[in-house]
């Protein structure tokens, strides 16, 4: 279990105020010259040796994508980070947690990956429907400005650089990072082709790098106490401590900050006073929010919750927003709301995303009362890996795999309804 003197968010619960003299009391934007005087290939060698990965889903390695960023301007063309608050995913709530309590993590990490990174600004872009995280964040950030840390010779460091605050609509694709960085640039929020990749054109054309909030918020504690400590916790390739998000029947749901690869049995009982009703009337658990496969009981209960350890049971980490599911839960219906969510929210780009997800979840609909022959869940899996991989965002993918999780481990629940129903004579025939 994370001892108290290794956590990274020290005002996650807002137990204290989120000012900016608070947040100074915790430890935030002490010294900050000292860290940026570092040089910005040391601020980007240090985060590659501390193992942090994205914390937004993907898992791809911070330090690297860092890396990516040109270190000159060639044609005169400035460099931005966007950092993504868009948390749209269901079950996520882990970056709303950061700008509300503890907002100057975010704002002096922008600086010290921004500087990393040689960017001229930042722009923060928070999801529409968090309006007074939103007020939270524009207040911070001016006082940022007034103290002299952003701005003009940001934090006496003799860099410029800028944060802007930028609140999208209430689009879940906006979430995607080409996605986002089209609203950002007032138009249509829908994925751009890639390549070009962000790095080489992304925002208003110029190098853009597209962070997660809690991948930002973490750096310069990490600058503070060194890559070794950071990666200390942890299995290898999946290291650090990390927000995750429980949700769903458990008896005390929470946001909580644990070292990686923590059983999935100690994160439950440790933090959430166990399963409702015991382990025993667990049925399945959506390890990283609703875009990734479920998970059995069985399958999860000593899983390690990392990257690797969530893979090797045929799901993914994710956000780390684990979705419990007791066994008075209807699991057909479950996958099927999702289903109605991403048909919901396809951009409508892509045939197989635009045509795939609807029918995708007028078949789940379908199968939610039995009204279905049997072979149509074959059927259905086809369709899952005709919209999986063929669409210019993983939007089709995060449809597919819930669905194609509930087939691999439900089949006979799915099969028991059409009987009940009085289908399986049809398929038969």
């Amino acid at each position: 279990m994370l001892a108290d003197k290794d956590r990274i968010f020290t005002n996650l619960y807002g137990f204290q105020s989120w000012h900016l003299d608070a947040a100074r009391a915790r430890g935030d934007w002490d010294n900050t010259k000292d860290i940026l005087a570092k040089g910005q290939d040391a601020i980007i060698d240090e985060i590659k040796a501390s193992g942090l990965r994205g914390r937004g889903g993907a898992g791809f390695p911070t330090g690297m994508k860092w890396s990516f960023m040109p270190k000159e301007s060639k044609d005169g063309r400035p460099s931005f980070l966007v950092i993504n608050a868009d948390e749209s995913e269901p079950g996520s709530c882990k970056d709303r947690e950061i700008i509300r309590h503890d907002p100057h993590k975010l704002i002096e990490g922008a600086l010290v990956a921004g500087y990393a990174m040689r960017a001229r600004a930042a722009y923060i872009y928070i999801r529409g429907e968090y309006i007074r995280e939103a007020e939270v964040l524009f207040a911070a950030v001016q006082e940022a400005y007034d103290a002299g840390l952003l701005g003009t010779n940001a934090a006496g460091s003799g860099y410029d650089f800028d944060v802007f605050v930028h609140r999208g609509a209430g689009a879940y694709i906006c979430g995607e990072e080409t996605a986002m960085i089209e609203s950002l640039e007032g138009k249509k929020g829908q994925p751009r082709l890639k390549p070009p990749f962000p790095a080489g054109a992304g925002l208003y054309g110029c190098p853009t790098t597209v962070n997660n909030v809690e991948s930002i918020a973490v750096a310069p504690t990490i600058m503070r106490r060194g890559a070794s400590w950071f990666s200390s916790f942890g299995r290898e390739n999946n290291k650090g401590t990390k927000l995750f998000q429980i949700s769903g029947h458990v008896e005390n749901p929470c946001v909580v900050e644990e070292a990686m690869s923590i059983p999935f049995s100690e994160l439950i009982e440790k933090h959430c006073g166990g399963i409702r009703g015991g382990k025993d009337n667990l049925l399945a658990v959506i390890p990283g929010g609703s875009s990734v496969p479920l998970v059995p009981a069985d399958l999860i209960w000593d899983a390690p919750m990392d990257f690797d350890g969530l893979k090797e049971v045929g799901s993914g980490l994710g956000t780390a927003a684990v979705i419990v599911m007791d066994k008075s839960t209807d699991i057909v219906r479950a996958i099927s709301r999702l289903s109605h969510f991403y048909k919901h929210e396809s951009c409508g780009q892509c045939t197989p995303c635009r045509e795939g997800t609807g029918w995708m979840w007028r078949m789940m609909k379908r199968l939610e009362t039995g009204d279905a022959a049997v072979e149509e869940i074959d059927m259905l899996q086809q369709v899952t890996k005709q919209v999986e991989g063929h669409t210019i965002c993983a939007l089709g993918d995060a449809a597919a795999w819930p669905i194609q999780g509930l087939i691999r481990h439900f089949r006979p629940e799915i099969e028991r309804r059409i009987a009940a129903a009085g289908n399986m004579a049809e398929a038969a025939e």
